[in-house]
């Protein structure tokens, strides 16, 4: 795991070198597609990498986005009138026979189908008319990190191109080649890894955000979980002011995503209102916030590329806690790198 999250800025640079004219040329066919809506599909981190994307795709190209449950396909038959949709499937193995189901329906049923994966000879990359490759290599964790970071950064790249109508602007494309060196500096900064001791005995850890920041609460939540069985908490900073701050106190840490624009200062009145209920609340993001007990700083970015550089830290504090539990996180119990379900 610890390789894993050390190749992160390698992979950045390579997708951005390597896959860039190939990805606008999906996002040409994309948009001569011109779809009405667009349904997200996918499983565990990569149902956070697809989060991502239903927020870019609909602030950035207006176009309204669902995520879909396979279930009502696989288990219940059910076959929805998809003309006009584009239904892409996101994973990091593409070998999920649910997922392949659901592209496979979905062409007969009128809709596009395109699926992102770290693997082209995948089964879900060969039931999809189109394929992004996220080119993150060969993963030796379990636990999911540089194919997550590399999901999303493909992702940005699409729908970047799709608004650029084909094309990645060029402006768009030098602030990503930054994003390899902005990687390198975060992850070179220990004070992530240095809390694991200050959570060692935590039985749960609430992670919440907002906007793009909420599928980087969601992730961390199932990175704790899967490495050091501790009970991770994800809630929307709106959603948590909604019933779940009822249990926020001194005993329940609090890892709050807080980046730039109206998402973070919309969390920034969730920090304090933790504050008020003396809750453990350490901060993720570019400046500290009043109310919180703590501060890990990261990048000022524009807020879309803020999920791909807020992650690093929390993977690192996920693979540290684990090994201060006594814990194996290359190994998690109980799980595989493929989980085919149906």
């Amino acid at each position: 795991m610890r390789a894993d999250i050390a190749e992160q800025p390698a992979v950045f640079a390579r997708l951005v070198d390597e896959q860039a004219e190939k990805i606008a040329a999906v996002a040409a066919q994309i948009v001569s597609w011109q779809p009405r809506n667009v349904i997200f599909t996918a499983r565990g981190t990569s149902d956070h990498a697809a989060l991502y994307a239903a927020y870019l795709t609909e602030i950035r190209l207006g176009i309204p986005v669902g995520l879909a449950s396979p279930s009502a396909m696989t288990l219940y038959g059910a076959r929805p009138d998809l003309r006009d949709t584009l239904v892409v499937g996101v994973s990091q193995s593409g070998g999920s026979p649910d997922l392949r189901e659901v592209l496979r329906v979905a062409g007969e049923q009128g809709a596009h189908t395109l699926a992102v994966t770290n693997n082209a000879e995948s089964p879900l990359a060969q039931a999809a008319e189109l394929h992004v490759d996220v080119v993150a290599g060969h993963e030796i964790a379990v636990a999911a990190t540089k194919t997550y970071t590399a999901e999303l950064l493909a992702l940005l790249m699409l729908v970047e191109s799709v608004k650029g109508g084909g094309t990645l602007p060029a402006e768009e494309l030098a602030e990503l080649r930054k994003l390899p060196g902005h990687a390198e500096r975060v992850l070179a900064d220990d004070s992530a890894a240095d809390l694991a001791a200050r959570y060692r005995f935590a039985d749960r850890i609430v992670t919440t955000g907002r906007g793009y920041a909420y599928p980087t609460a969601r992730e961390t939540a199932l990175k704790l979980m899967e490495t050091s069985y501790v009970a991770g908490l994800a809630f929307s900073g709106a959603d948590l002011l909604h019933g779940p701050l009822a249990m926020a106190d001194p005993d329940v840490p609090v890892l709050a995503v807080v980046g730039g624009g109206p998402a973070g200062t919309s969390m920034r009145d969730v920090v304090g209102r933790l504050g008020e209920r003396r809750a453990d609340v350490v901060v993720f993001g570019p400046s500290a916030v009043d109310g919180a007990a703590g501060w890990v700083e990261t990048p000022a970015v524009d807020e879309r590329y803020a999920p791909l550089l807020d992650i690093l830290p929390l993977q690192r504090l996920a693979l540290s806690l684990a090994l201060h539990r006594g814990e194996n996180p290359d190994a998690p119990r109980g799980l595989k790198k493929v989980t085919a379900t149906l």
